[in-house]
């Protein structure tokens, strides 16, 4: 078995996590009593959120008070050293986490002059620890992750996507009809830093979804990186991180899943236009 040798910048990854997840642990137990405030639709955040998010930041600063950071809930702040900076999403997958779905996860990500570095997600529920540094390959607790060997007709692809009614709603659902008949099965599990992972651990072979946010992704990216797979834009830019939409998967599968995708995008010009 491989063993993961960590950096100290990913000890202090990891740790923040660890630390952060004894408290969402808790609450998650109590998920009923949580106060829940709605800040968009489809969109929540608990108390749970705001309190993982203080416990991370207190351990990444404490560690290295100079770094900037971009996290979900308190948004940018840079620091002395502004080529370092921590990408945190305290918790992804709230809405899974406020209805007691035991699928969500803590990522943080380590950014050097707009490159990633280091990422971590974890899963508290299962105790399953994804981490990656570049160069050194990615893992799941101390197994070695590769991507999956599956062709397109055999993919499991996970999606994230919108809700009925909003602007990119029938965009969404005509992907999902471009996809699906070239694949054997779709799943939305709500938690897309884990379903990146999942890509990574072969699990799933492809993921995709519109309108992500650096913190959703940036740790993930790198995970699946090191595990042998591309991500790229839904258009096949490279700038995937900060970009306007996400695709990862095993070789064969992202170029699969890239073909259909701007295939649906040259039937549907406007629709794509207006959900960008």
């Amino acid at each position: 078995m491989a063993i993961a040798r960590r950096s100290a910048h990913l000890n202090v990854m990891v740790e923040a996590a660890e630390k952060a997840a004894r408290s969402l642990v808790r609450d998650f137990g109590e998920v009923e009593n949580l106060q829940v405030s709605k800040k968009g639709p489809g969109d929540f955040v608990s108390n749970a959120d705001h309190k993982a998010e203080k416990t991370i930041r207190e351990a990444l600063t404490k560690s290295r008070p100079n770094y900037s950071l971009l996290m979900e809930e308190s948004g940018a702040k840079k620091g002395a050293d502004a080529s370092f900076k921590w990408i945190v999403d305290p918790l992804d997958g709230t809405t899974n986490f406020l209805h007691g779905i035991p699928h969500w996860s803590i990522s943080i990500a380590l950014e050097k002059d707009g490159e990633i570095l280091a990422g971590v997600v974890y899963d508290p529920i299962k105790d399953e620890l994804f981490t990656a540094e570049k160069g050194m390959g990615a893992f799941l607790n101390n197994k070695r992750l590769r991507v999956s060997p599956r062709h397109m007709a055999d993919a499991m692809i996970a999606i994230g996507g919108a809700r009925p009614g909003a602007k990119n709603y029938e965009i969404f659902m005509a992907e999902i009809d471009a996809v699906m008949p070239h694949v054997s099965g779709v799943r939305r599990m709500g938690s897309a830093a884990l379903d990146i992972c999942y890509v990574a651990a072969g699990r799933f072979d492809g993921f995709f979804e519109r309108h992500l946010s650096p913190w959703d992704v940036a740790a993930g990216s790198l995970i699946v990186k090191e595990a042998g797979g591309y991500s790229t834009d839904m258009e096949g830019g490279k700038d995937c991180v900060y970009g306007k939409s996400f695709l990862t998967g095993s070789p064969n599968v992202h170029a699969g899943l890239l073909k259909q995708l701007k295939s649906c995008a040259k039937k549907a010009p406007e629709k794509v236009k207006s959900a960008s």
